[in-house]
């Protein structure tokens, strides 16, 4: 069985590419693929997409407020209540993105800091986004006692340095479809390195369909073809890659 770690379920196309969520997952199905972490973006959205997901058991939600979305609305006891319902089992996506907006970055840590402070005093594993901010982001982790609650570094780009730090303080890393991509070569270098034990995979759907079906958006199946990719680079099985990713999945998010 193969889990999708990182999706976006509320943003699929559901007017032209699948009838529906259950048609999502259905297809989802068929090439074995049970279990999905649907995250969230921004507190305005968490309601609808909870209902989106509600029906389905193997779907699990994540409450949190994107970097690139901090200037959306914002109430600290919202976000609490939300990130106490029994569905969400982890707290994120969160973290800093200095390439498409350093304009908001001290609002950006802001944010992460309020949504570090929460994980922990919930124990609820972090979702993290960096982008262009790599030390800001293990020093915002660490200050903030993040090794309490761990986490997952979520579609890595970073180098391993990075990996084996945020390892050190209890994080996994999640290996998308851009491992696929022909110009990835230094973070297939990394997935070489990092320890099987420590890696989770994901879509990020609708975004970054891997390779072949890159150009296309992204849906939940083809995390298969995520674990085909590292299986290949790691020299080892599918089977071996789809059985220690599950197996991490529930000891982060299921405990």
């Amino acid at each position: 069985m193969f889990v999708d770690s990182h999706c976006h379920l509320d943003k699929l196309d559901y007017d032209e590419l699948h009838t529906g969520i259950d048609d999502v997952l259905n297809k989802a199905a068929e090439v074995n693929v049970n279990e999905f972490l649907s995250v969230n973006c921004t507190l305005d959205s968490f309601s609808e997409m909870l209902e989106l997901i509600e029906p389905h058991k193997n779907v699990h939600a994540s409450c949190g407020v994107h970097p690139l979305d901090v200037e959306s609305e914002f109430s600290l006891d919202i976000f609490r209540r939300y990130a106490q319902h029994p569905r969400v089992v982890a707290i994120g996506e969160t973290g800093l993105d200095y390439h498409y907006k350093p304009e908001t970055a001290d609002l950006q840590k802001l944010r992460f800091k309020q949504q570090v402070e929460l994980a922990v005093e919930l124990n609820k594993p972090l979702i993290i986004h960096t982008r262009n901010a790599r030390q800001d982001t293990l020093d915002i982790l660490r200050a903030g006692g993040a090794e309490r609650c761990g986490g997952v570094i979520h579609c890595f780009t970073e180098d391993l340095a990075f990996a084996e730090a945020a390892m050190e303080l209890g994080f996994y890393i999640s290996i998308s479809g851009i491992v696929t991509f022909r110009q990835a070569d230094e973070l297939k270098e990394v997935v070489k390195q990092l320890p099987l034990e420590r890696l989770l995979i994901e879509t990020d759907s609708p975004y970054l369909a891997p390779v072949p079906h890159r150009g296309k958006q992204n849906q939940p199946a083809y995390v298969v073809e995520v674990a085909a990719y590292i299986a290949q680079l790691k020299g080892i099985s599918v089977a071996q890659v789809a059985e220690t990713t599950t197996k991490n999945f529930k000891t982060l998010f299921l405990r």
